[in-house]
């Protein structure tokens, strides 16, 4: 019998898959200049299927043709123009409300150049959720009307645009849907679409157009911008809701004023839901007129158009009186005023313009211990044009301004002083400073061609005001800095 010895084919065997082991575990640290194998991780090869390479590149998109001159035929040299970027935005969209079961307004801004020189148009578009298509009621398509608002020239790269969309019949509150805007410039060669408004199924009721509104007043602020007083609005907020009473609001928007000082003497009256603050900062990037003041003015309109009976609008350097109140029942005299004014949709009331420097000698010492209002007590008597502030039933108004609505339903009127007027303190909310600089012993002076004669009216109104503050507050503010 044949005997086959393979002792020493078995030995060569194992050493060579020792080896092979061996370099198969050190590979992976050696220095990739010194791997004899591509770059790919040896070990990857264990777990990794083969598939064919495959290189992805990427192109960037094709720059737009840049026309050339031509010559024409007639010998006529054929320049060409290529327009590059952007100068202003054809629409900036700010907000959406809808004002009835079958209206919406739209409320942004656009290039001033484009409508002064223009003509852009605005379409509006109302998407149902409702699914069924055979009736073809998804979506219907109206024509916008813009809302003509005067800028009086203050305008600068950008108008405020407020779009009416009035559709033939009701949407659906049931199913829900969204409100497109599609703007277009000049003969709409250019047309860029929004969406404005999503509204989820169930999201309104018809109800709420007519229902009793939450607040029998509600205030609407300009925007509020620079190192403002503390002490100032401390003393406005006490003041005026004071005035409007419990049901009443107050609306602020941020444009940069609202620093946290500010801020320290509304969060009291926040608390006890009196103020709301919008922070508008971001508008500062487009430029018009006082910090977008006229379209803050407009989205507060349409935003609580419904939740108050009357809406006011003025600034916190102007305070409301009532002639003939300075009692505990200061809030019954302005509802009796306003049962008075029921047939109006707005009013205007006049203007006492008050010195911002002129304050008694005999205040000399306690100017700290007294409010703004309380020690100047110079009342401005020169003939001039002086502005007016105005209210309104804000359910019969489609847009608004500064000093007056050109766009409501109803019947306006003028208010004499005799029953409602406002003290214009002109500068002092802007001033972190002692504002008496001229101390006066007499009961009026002339001051460059100006008169003054003294008004205590609204120093007398000081000591409730500061008692309903600590009263409804307590003494948080007591410490406030100018």
């Amino acid at each position: 019998m044949l005997r086959y010895n393979c002792a020493t084919e078995l030995k060569l065997i194992f050493t060579v898959l020792l080896l092979f082991g061996s370099v198969a575990t050190l590979l992976p640290f050696l220095p990739t200049r010194f791997s004899p194998f591509p770059t790919t991780n040896v070990t990857s090869c264990l777990t990794t299927s083969i598939s064919p390479s495959t290189t992805t590149t990427t192109t960037p998109p094709p720059l737009p043709q840049q026309l050339s001159d031509q010559v024409l035929n007639n010998g006529v040299i054929k320049r060409s123009f290529y327009p590059i970027g952007t100068a202003a935005y054809n629409f900036v969209f700010m907000s959406a409300y809808r004002g009835s079961p079958n209206t919406f307004s739209v409320i942004g801004l656009s290039s001033k150049p484009l409508h002064d020189y223009g003509h852009p148009t605005y379409t509006c578009e109302y998407q149902s959720n409702n699914s069924n298509k055979n009736n073809g009621s998804h979506f219907v398509v109206v024509p916008g009307y813009k809302i003509p608002i005067q800028d009086f020239g203050y305008a600068r790269m950008y108008i405020i645009v407020v779009v009416n969309c009035t559709f033939p019949t009701e949407t659906d509150s049931i199913t829900g849907g969204r409100l497109l805007l599609h703007a277009s410039t000049d003969g709409g060669d250019s047309t860029d679409t929004i969406i404005a408004l999503t509204e989820p199924p169930n999201s309104w009721h018809p109800s709420q157009f007519n229902s009793t509104p939450k607040y029998d007043y509600l205030y609407c602020g300009s925007s509020l911008f620079g190192n403002l007083s503390p002490q100032r609005i401390r003393e406005w907020i006490a003041y005026h809701v004071r005035l409007f009473g419990k049901k009443s609001h107050f609306v602020f928007h941020d444009a940069g004023g609202i620093h946290p000082e500010v801020f320290e003497v509304l969060n009291p009256w926040i608390e006890l839901g009196f103020v709301t603050v919008h922070d508008i900062m971001d508008q500062e990037q487009f430029d018009t007129f006082y910090h977008n003041q006229i379209l803050v003015l407009n989205d507060c309109l349409h935003r609580h158009r419904f939740v108050t009976k009357w809406m006011f609008f003025f600034d916190v350097d102007e305070y409301i009186y009532l002639p003939g109140d300075s009692n505990s029942n200061l809030n019954s005299s302005l509802d009796s005023i306003m049962e008075l004014l029921n047939d109006y949709t707005l009013f205007n009331f006049e203007q006492v313009t008050m010195s911002d420097r002129l304050c008694l000698a005999e205040d000399a010492g306690t100017f700290q211990e007294k409010w703004g209002f309380e020690k100047l007590v110079y009342k401005n008597m020169k003939e001039m044009r002086r502005d007016q502030k105005y209210a309104i039933q804000p359910r019969y108004v489609y847009a608004t301004g500064v000093h007056r609505s050109e766009n409501f339903d109803g019947k306006s009127t003028w208010l004499s002083g005799e029953m409602m007027k406002y003290f214009h303190y002109h500068g002092t909310v802007a001033e972190r400073r002692e504002p008496c600089r001229q101390l006066l012993q007499g009961n009026s002076t002339t001051i460059e061609n100006t008169p003054f004669v003294l008004d205590t009216t609204m120093r007398s109104m000081a000591p409730l005001i500061k008692k309903f503050e600590l009263e409804t507050i307590g003494s948080r503010l007591q410490s406030t800095m100018l």
